[in-house]
């Protein structure tokens, strides 16, 4: 069975990269463009990974992975960031949330993908290295 993938990115262009690229590999990839409409998805969805933008309007990622992390289902959610981060580390205010890391963007096909597939395979918490 396919893995799940939640794409959340206010930018139209990155949303449908991430998704052509993930489903070359044969990941189920669901997409939604701002925190709210991704909490919706995750109330009636399973997904094995979140791909989450940091910089949104309205709700930004790190609120939006607040309140998946208050959620019953939200302690389990694997989630990495994709930001102009400067490394892997988590960004600022994401401290306690246990995000997996940062994907740097503009990100190449095989840096998302290496650690998507880290994501996947990686038990409850931890951090991911790219």
């Amino acid at each position: 069975m396919a893995k799940r993938i939640l794409v959340v990115d206010d930018d139209a262009m990155n949303r449908k990269l991430a998704e052509v690229m993930l489903n070359k590999e044969d990941y189920e990839v669901l997409t939604a463009d701002s925190g709210p409409a991704a909490l919706e998805i995750l109330a009636g969805e399973q997904v094995d990974l979140v791909l989450l933008d940091i910089r949104m309007p309205g709700m930004d990622g790190i609120e939006t992975l607040r309140r998946i992390r208050m959620s019953p289902e939200g302690n389990r959610a694997k989630v990495l960031f994709l930001s102009a981060c400067e490394d892997s580390e988590e960004p600022k205010g994401a401290d306690g949330l246990c995000a997996l890391g940062c994907i740097k963007k503009p990100f190449l096909p095989k840096d998302l993908l290496a650690a998507v597939d880290a994501a996947v395979r990686q038990g409850e918490g931890g951090k991911i290295e790219n």
